[in-house]
């Protein structure tokens, strides 16, 4: 079971539930006490790993962003100094650059996105916490009392088909996975074709960046 598994199983645990359905109370209650600040001990960790790996991205992306810019300077160097070989190799650089740092820019966004996710479920963790705490003598009190006076509530544990849901949804990341290396696969096959028509674009996309650079610069052909 994950992490976030875990934790959402004991956000939604109802502590009620739990007394009732326990043959020591006092027992349940400091062992569901515990697992959550274990768990929330894990959840905080992870989400400072999560959150150094979002500085790192981020770091990567900027760090090729310059580079990219470097590399136009070169261009705009070589130009003026009528290396058009140089000019096209620097273009070409740059160009590598700007797609590196926006594979990174990609990583930065979804890594962003699970320290969100793993912030939320910190802060559901720390309330769920807190009211267990908070409520763990009041429901002892109370569920010794409702059993005294025979009015122990039924369970209502809202577990509802969340196994079966889950199962789906593993069945489905499988499915989802073989497509993709299916496809990766197909993609390789013509992979040869498909890089040297790549290379024929970049080559155009250079010739361009080069001409468009010679006009700004006043220089010509």
């Amino acid at each position: 079971m994950g992490l976030l598994e875990r934790v959402g199983t004991l956000v939604r645990a109802n502590l009620n539930d739990l007394i009732d359905k326990a043959e020591n109370p006092s027992k349940m209650i400091k062992q569901v006490i515990l697992d959550m600040e274990n768990q929330l001990l894990q959840v905080k960790t992870q989400v400072a790993i999560s959150i150094a790996d979002q500085h790192m991205l981020e770091k990567k992306e900027k760090e090729h962003e310059e580079k990219a810019g470097e590399w136009l300077r070169k261009a705009e160097l070589a130009v003026d100094r009528g290396q058009d070989d140089l000019a096209r190799a620097a273009l070409e650089r740059q160009k590598a650059s700007e797609r590196t740092a926006e594979s990174f820019r990609q990583q930065v966004a979804d890594q962003r996105a699970q320290v969100l996710t793993l912030k939320s479920a910190l802060g559901k963790l720390e309330q769920k916490l807190a009211e267990a705490l908070a409520k763990s003598e009041t429901l002892l009190v109370q569920h010794r009392r409702a059993r005294a006076l025979g009015k122990a509530s039924d369970a209502r544990m809202a577990i509802g088909d969340r196994s079966t849901i889950r199962t789906f949804e593993r069945m489905k990341d499988k499915v989802t996975r073989h497509e993709a290396v299916s496809q990766a696969k197909a993609e390789l096959a013509g992979g040869d074709l498909d890089e040297r028509f790549t290379q024929l674009e970049r080559d155009d996309e250079v010739d361009r960046l080069l001409a468009d650079l010679k006009a700004k610069r006043g220089v010509t052909a």
